[in-house]
């Protein structure tokens, strides 16, 4: 296996230290728009198996150049998901397989934002699922944490836990703090405005997907690990797109623990227009507003030393076991910050997300898992993951509630 790893951020340079570990592949590439922080994340590894390279990842046709030069058979997009769909026909273009954390961007409905889907998360990429599935490759969307663990979670949970899914809520949520900064988002802001202000999702059967208004339904999740109840909110996120394309249930949803000085600060941008990515002219220079909001905050990679505490993502699941009686659980995965700065030097969000596309791109290498076509993580068998993820010294856990 030869990877490409567009994007030298915090996860793609997470992902590096923990594939560093592994010896499933011969080469992967670190490419990134700054060649200095490719190289760093490449170098940090100690490995000759990393290499550093630059790339401009809204180019297409340098992405699959890319590939040919390097015989890429992998293509790991670590970017933003405003690049998915130029990295994505790169990876077609050069014949490469593909995988992302994150899926093509929605456009909320012109006339019902609020209540009816317009251009969902992942339309382009599955709108040409039958030109990767007849060319043998497979696109595997969504397999970060959330989405991508979290979906797995949803798989496990219906062919080993249930008989009958009421409901299927992905929640996140955390405790971590950050020393020295009134407010520094924990993961890329850019993405964080992207999913937190769009209309969020939600699925039913009879009903299919369908909006809600940003911040929707609160209500209060008690989290495993010490971390506590914490308030959570409906947030657009792609697990509502995948989980009911192959996992029966009744109801999809997903809700992310903010906090009511996260929401406010996001409202705050909002009203401002500072969340717009269309280009204002600001004394003769062409600038994003949500660019400069993100160039003004703290980069999420650089804040490990200084933040305490745990994530905790996973997947609510209510219904009727496999014994007949009724049944809620909630599988998860818990990183401490400690425990990931001390073991790989990286902050646990951006930890949490990396290991998973890791894991994924192993089980492929060793054909335990294959398919072609766009497919998410739910399309796979949940088992070789979870007790890959085991291996890989970061348990998932599961608690009766």
């Amino acid at each position: 296996m030869r990877i490409l790893a567009v994007g030298a951020g915090g996860v793609g340079s997470a992902a590096a230290s923990i594939a560093a570990r592994r010896d499933f592949f011969e080469l992967f590439v670190v490419a990134d728009y700054d060649l200095g922080r490719a190289t760093r994340a490449a170098s940090n590894t100690e490995d000759p198996r990393f290499v550093a390279a630059k790339i401009d990842a809204t180019d297409q046709d340098a992405v699959a150049e890319l590939c040919r030069e390097h015989g890429i058979t992998h293509v790991f997009n670590a970017v933003d998901p405003r690049f998915v769909m130029p990295v994505f026909e790169g990876a077609a273009a050069a014949g490469a397989h593909y995988l992302d954390m994150a899926m093509s961007l929605s456009k909320p409905h012109p006339v019902s934002p609020y209540e009816e889907t317009g251009v969902k998360l992942g339309d382009e990429q599955f709108a040409v699922a039958e030109s990767w599935e007849s060319d043998g490759r497979l696109a595997l969307v969504g397999i970060g944490v959330e989405p991508g663990l979290s979906d797995i979670f949803a798989r496990y949970a219906a062919d080993h836990l249930f008989g009958e899914i009421d409901e299927i809520g992905v929640r996140d949520g955390s405790n971590l703090v950050v020393e020295g900064f009134d407010f520094a988002p924990s993961f890329s802001v850019w993405t964080t405005i992207e999913e937190c202000l769009n209309p969020p999702v939600i699925w039913e059967k009879g009903r299919g997907w369908y909006t809600t208004e940003p911040f929707a339904e609160p209500e209060v999740f008690d989290f495993p690990g010490g971390i506590g109840p914490v308030e959570c909110v409906h947030v657009e996120h792609e697990e509502v797109l995948l989980i009911p394309r192959w996992v029966e249930a009744r109801k999809v949803t997903f809700k992310y623990g903010l906090g009511t000085e996260f929401i406010d600060v996001l409202k705050t941008l909002r009203k401002l227009g500072l969340d717009k990515t269309e280009p204002v002219r600001v004394k003769g220079v062409e600038v994003s507003p949500r660019d400069v909001v993100a160039a003004a905050l703290p980069d999420p990679a650089t804040l490990g030393d200084r933040m305490t505490g745990k994530t905790c993502a996973g997947t609510w699941v209510t219904g009727t076991g496999k014994d007949g009686n009724p049944r809620e659980v909630y599988l998860y995965h818990l990183v401490d910050n400690e425990w990931s700065m001390r073991e790989y030097g990286a902050q646990a969000v951006v930890w949490q997300t990396a290991v998973n596309p890791i894991v994924a791109l192993e089980l492929l290498a060793a054909g335990t898992w294959s398919g072609a076509g766009v497919l998410g993580p739910e399309a796979f068998d949940p088992v070789p993951f979870l007790d890959k993820l085991v291996e890989y010294g970061s348990p998932w856990e599961l608690q009766e509630r």
